[in-house]
């Protein structure tokens, strides 16, 4: 699972994107500031680096030129709200792989985020089972699946997930009208057609075995 080291002192637009990012496969780590997002990259290794530039004690674009000179060579999505072409400019000369501006839409991000992290055309295998990460097709035992759209969706969510598991609110997110029940009911769908087991984590959510 490819793992994004998010640098953004905003907690608002952060818990949205690191929500937003989880749902759809992402493991996000988030750094208050340029300190901390040095120290996460020292310790952990990353598909990529989301940094802005604005941040507090070093900015973004400082870390990012600091990186770059150990030869951390990490693909790097700027995000900011400096839409001066002298900011974009240094962004890029930083090592920068892409540039994107305050306000954003997050499926454009999402776009981008993946050409960076080559999961545009990649598949995704879980067993017997095959997830065009792209247009979220389902293969079991290389046909395509035909299940209801909701049980899809909780299906990919889980694949994505797998080993961790689905926190019951992301869950609840797919459901048409959510509920403990509707999403129970879901999950049992989800077994008896496809055979699969999953496994109910206690006060947290399901996670696929």
């Amino acid at each position: 699972m490819n793992k994004i080291l998010l640098l953004e002192d905003d907690p608002i637009l952060s818990k949205t994107l690191i929500k937003y990012l989880h749902i759809n496969g992402y493991v996000v780590d988030w750094a208050k500031n340029g300190e901390e997002a040095l120290t996460l990259s020292y310790q952990n290794k990353y598909n990529l680096y989301l940094f802005d530039i604005n941040v507090p004690l070093i900015n973004g674009i400082d870390i990012l030129t600091m990186l770059r000179e150990s030869d951390d060579l990490t693909p790097t999505i700027i995000i900011s709200a400096l839409i001066d072409i002298s900011s974009v400019t240094k962004g890029f000369i930083a090592g920068a792989d892409d540039y994107v501006k305050k306000p954003f839409d997050p499926d454009e991000l999402l776009i981008r985020i993946k050409a960076k992290t080559s999961t545009l055309k990649e598949k995704l295998k879980f067993k017997e089972f095959e997830i065009d990460v792209h247009t979220n097709e389902v293969f079991y035992k290389a046909k395509a699946i035909n299940i209801g759209d909701v049980q899809k969706k909780i299906l990919i969510s889980l694949i994505k997930n797998h080993p961790n598991p689905v926190v019951k609110d992301e869950l609840f997110e797919l459901l048409e009208k959510p509920s403990d029940l509707a999403l129970r009911v879901n999950i049992t769908k989800i077994k008896k057609n496809l055979d699969v087991t999953i496994e109910n984590v206690r006060g947290v959510g399901y996670k696929i075995i």
